[in-house]
Formats: structure tokens, C-alpha cells, sequence
């Protein structure tokens, strides 16, 4: 059984954690709502892209087309765009959307595909290290950066585009997972290249307008492809912020509670321990005078 000094140690070890964790959840909380407020404010924007892209394919023929388009003409080899965090501490944040790249890539590879992974963050890069080491081509490492900026999602963007005009991939996918509450993200599988877009949906009860284009459609398409794949990356960014900092308010309560749980539990054995200890000297001094 453990003294009581050694139980008194560990109730202040575990205070001092409590204290870390409570810190931690109170910091979590004051960074969310600014992330919150960036992904939200991203989500429009990325939509839009995909009805004026949406309108502009409909417009040119498929041949001729930009392969950011209608792809390569193959499928034989495939990149996984995987976006997790640079830490810890946020529950099953990380592990998720390791997990859903790892299936896919699992699947690839039965498949008989090509799987070429590309990391942004290090605890993905560390989660899918354990089965698919030799397939990972390239880490981004943001721990360096304060605030996202949309030259962070251009600077991966930019990586991919030169990636896909070598000749390196077919396909990609964006992993991230998107923020739906502090206490819910799901994680989620984006295609990138060829782009997944909308059909143009007409508006009901209106003409559609006559709209020219200068320069032709063929252009500004090729132009606005690379810009979407820029756009869906800082989207992915800011959700993946967002759902980090919910995933790690909602860990980081959770261990507050635990550790004042196992607070109260120790403090009562120890009162327990201790009664025991005074009433054992009470009888031995009890004893020692009934003896004389």
C-alpha cells in the first residue's frame, strides 16, 4: 500500500495536471471562434468557385479541355493529400483522418494502384508512417506559421500542380476533416484533380443570361482550375483549424474532469489511510499504558 506522502504527491501531481489541461481547454476556446469565423467565412467563396466553374465547363468541349479537367485519361496512379495537425492533446482529431486516408490508400493498393502520399502536418505524416512509409513523397511542415494565410494553401497548391505536369500522379484527393460543431468534425475525402464540378443548375422562372467572355472560355477555365485548387486547400486549412481547436476544447474538458474525478477519489483514500493510521497509534499507545 502506498504512504501517505507518496498519496499526497500524487494528488498534487495530479492538481498541477488539472491546471495544464484547464489552460489548455481556456486557450482552445479563445483561439475557436476565430477559427470558427474563417472557415465559415471560406465555405461561400469555395461554393461560388464551383458554380462559376461549373458554368464555364458547361460552355467548352470536353476536348481540348484542361487536364486539371477532365484528368489525364488514366488512373493508374494516385496522390492522397492528407491535412491533420502539427500536435497532439485533441482526442481522435488526427487519428480520423489518418484513418480514412489510410482506408482509401488501402483500397488503392488492392486495387493494383499507385499511392503516393502527401503529408501537411506531422501527426499525420507520423500516424500513416507505421503501413505506408515508402509511399509517402513529401512533408509540409506549418508549425512555424501563426496564422493561415492563403499563401500557405498556394504554397501546396503550387507543390501539386508541379507534381501533376511531371507526370507524377493521376488522381488527387484532399484529406482534412470539416468543422460542423465543437463537438463534431467529420473527416473528409475531396477530389482535386480532375476537378469533381457542379453541373450548372439553371434558375427557375429566368432566361439565362448572354454572357461573352474575353479572353475565351478555355482560358479563364484553365486559369480558375489552378486557382480552385489553391481555393479548396486554404478551405480544407481553415476547416482543419477550426475542427483541431474544437477537437482539443473537448479533450482538454474531458481531462479536467477525469483529473478532478481522480482527485476527489485519492483524497478520499488518503483521509482513509490516514484515519487508519491515527487510530492504529491510538491503540498501540492505549496498549502500551493498559500494560503498565
Amino acid at each position: 500500500m502506498a504512504s501517505l506522502k507518496d498519496m499526497r504527491t500524487r494528488i498534487a501531481s495530479v492538481k498541477a495536471t488539472r491546471k495544464i489541461t484547464k489552460a489548455m481547454q481556456m486557450v482552445a476556446a479563445a483561439k475557436l471562434r476565430r477559427a470558427q469565423d474563417a472557415a465559415t467565412a471560406a465555405r461561400p467563396y469555395a461554393e461560388r468557385m464551383d458554380r462559376v466553374l461549373g458554368n464555364l465547363a458547361g460552355r467548352v468541349s470536353k476536348e481540348g479541355a484542361s487536364p486539371l479537367l477532365v484528368g489525364t485519361g488514366k488512373s493508374d496512379t494516385h496522390l492522397l493529400i492528407v491535412m491533420t495537425g502539427e500536435r497532439g492533446l485533441c482526442g481522435g482529431f488526427n487519428s480520423n483522418i489518418a484513418k480514412l486516408a489510410r482506408a482509401e490508400a488501402s483500397a488503392l493498393v488492392r486495387a493494383g494502384k499507385t499511392v503516393k502520399i502527401l503529408c501537411v502536418g506531422k501527426k499525420g505524416a507520423d500516424n500513416l508512417r507505421r503501413d505506408f512509409a515508402r509511399n509517402i513523397v513529401d512533408r509540409v511542415d506549418l508549425r512555424s506559421v501563426k496564422q493561415l494565410g492563403f499563401a500557405n494553401a498556394e504554397g501546396i497548391a503550387n507543390k501539386v500542380l508541379g507534381m501533376f505536369e511531371a507526370g507524377e500522379f493521376d488522381v488527387a484527393t484532399l484529406f482534412f476533416s470539416e468543422f460542423k460543431s465543437v463537438i463534431a468534425q467529420k473527416p473528409t475525402a475531396l477530389q482535386l484533380i480532375p476537378a469533381k464540378i457542379p453541373e450548372a443548375k439553371a434558375v427557375a422562372g429566368k432566361d439565362e443570361a448572354v454572357a461573352e467572355f474575353e479572353p475565351s472560355e478555355e482560358e479563364i477555365l484553365g486559369v480558375l482550375l489552378k486557382r480552385n485548387i489553391a481555393t479548396q486547400i486554404f478551405r480544407g486549412l481553415l476547416e482543419n483549424q477550426a475542427s483541431f481547436f474544437g477537437a482539443q476544447m473537448t479533450a482538454m474538458d474531458n481531462a479536467t474532469r477525469n483529473a478532478g474525478d481522480m482527485i476527489n477519489k485519492l483524497t478520499i483514500k488518503y483521509n482513509r489511510q490516514r484515519q487508519a493510521n491515527i487510530t492504529k497509534e491510538l491503540i498501540e499507545i492505549i496498549s502500551g499504558a493498559e500494560a503498565l
